[in-house]
C-alpha cells in the first residue's frame, strides 16, 4: 500500500474530512488574529503630553509623592462603608421633579 492509496483511504473518513479543515481554522486563525492585533499596537499613535500642556488644558496633576499607596489607603479607611442611604437616580424618560416629589 502506497502513500496515495493510504491518503484516499484515510480522505473517506468523516473525522478527517470534516475535523482536518476545521483544526486547520482554528490555528490559523489564531496566528491570523495574532498578527492583525500586533498591527494595532505597532502603528497605534502614541503621543506623550507633558505636565505644562495638562495645566493649559486645566487638567491639575498631583506631585507623584503626593500620591502613595498608603496615604491612598488612609483616606480610604476613613470613609464609613456601613451607614449609606441607596439614593434612586431618575430614569430617562421621567422628568426630575417627579423624582423629588416621590422623596
Amino acid at each position: 500500500m502506497n502513500l496515495v492509496e493510504k491518503f484516499q483511504k484515510l480522505s473517506k473518513r468523516r473525522s478527517f474530512k470534516y475535523g482536518t479543515p476545521f483544526l486547520v481554522l482554528i490555528l490559523g486563525g489564531s496566528f491570523a488574529l495574532k498578527e492583525f492585533t500586533q498591527l494595532r499596537y505597532q502603528y497605534a499613535q502614541k503621543k506623550t503630553i507633558r505636565p505644562d500642556e495638562l495645566e493649559a488644558e486645566g487638567v491639575k496633576m498631583k506631585e507623584p509623592e503626593e500620591v502613595t499607596l498608603e496615604k491612598v489607603y488612609e483616606k480610604v479607611k476613613e470613609i464609613d462603608i456601613d451607614h449609606w442611604e441607596n439614593i434612586r437616580g431618575p430614569r430617562p424618560w421621567e422628568e426630575t421633579q417627579q423624582i423629588k416629589a416621590s422623596n
